[in-house]
């Protein structure tokens, strides 16, 4: 399985062999589901509170009399069904949405996603990304040219999530020269995890000869 390799103008710069295990796989939408579901259920966060009848302030005193009123028999003027009143099942703030996620599962995961992402002509490999000082301008200059390669023309014109860019390697020039940028990401290929290859269209791989052992390690560890 071989893939083609561009430099930053978008000229080609050769292939390079890709494994099967990571870019080879078939579709599996129940196991995507499973851990992109249980990820976000980890990321949750509790902000949420409603208070119980036993935490809402007032309502010691029997309303009225158990019997001889006529109406309904009540304890409390902070039951559920009072205004004003505690809230039945409502959501706390105490509540643990972890969910437990096996690494090999999720490993697995994120080679389906990238092995559908290959297939649709979705993941750009590129040699190098690199500039002398941290400017938007370059940047630019960059997706422009990338968005010259066959099936990425949509890099430089779509507006939302429109590629998440992985360096083997830490970059802070390169993260700078997209961070004006709300549709593209950079990260450390290492870092990539299911959430993230989802929510981008495009993935750019850069220097993949060496960011690629990175994620093909993930399911040894």
């Amino acid at each position: 399985m071989e893939a083609n390799i561009y430099t930053q103008e978008g000229k080609d710069a050769g292939k390079i062999t890709l494994s099967s295990e990571v870019f080879g796989l078939s579709w599996n939408a129940d196991l995507v589901y499973q851990v992109t579901n249980t990820m976000n259920s980890n990321a949750r966060e509790n902000i949420a509170h409603t208070k119980t009848r036993g935490e809402v302030r007032g309502g010691g005193k029997k309303p009225w009399q158990q019997k001889g009123t006529g109406r309904a028999r009540h304890g409390s003027t902070r039951s559920p069904i009072w205004v004003g009143g505690g809230v039945a099942h409502g959501p706390r703030n105490d509540k643990n949405y972890s969910r437990k996620v096996n690494r090999k599962t999720k490993a697995k995961a994120l080679y389906t996603i990238l092995s559908k992402k290959f297939k649709d002509g979705e993941i750009l490999f590129v040699d190098s990304i690199s500039f002398p000082v941290p400017k938007t301008k370059d940047a630019k200059a960059v997706l422009a040219s990338l968005s010259g390669v066959k099936g990425f023309e949509k890099l430089s014109r779509t507006s939302k999530n429109t590629a998440l860019i992985t360096l083997d390697k830490k970059n802070l020039i390169t993260s700078k020269s997209f961070g004006n940028f709300g549709n593209i990401e950079v990260d450390e290929l290492r870092n990539i995890n299911p959430l993230t290859a989802m929510a981008h269209r495009f993935i750019i791989v850069v220097n993949p000869k060496e960011a690629l052992p990175q994620i093909i390690s993930k399911l040894s560890k």
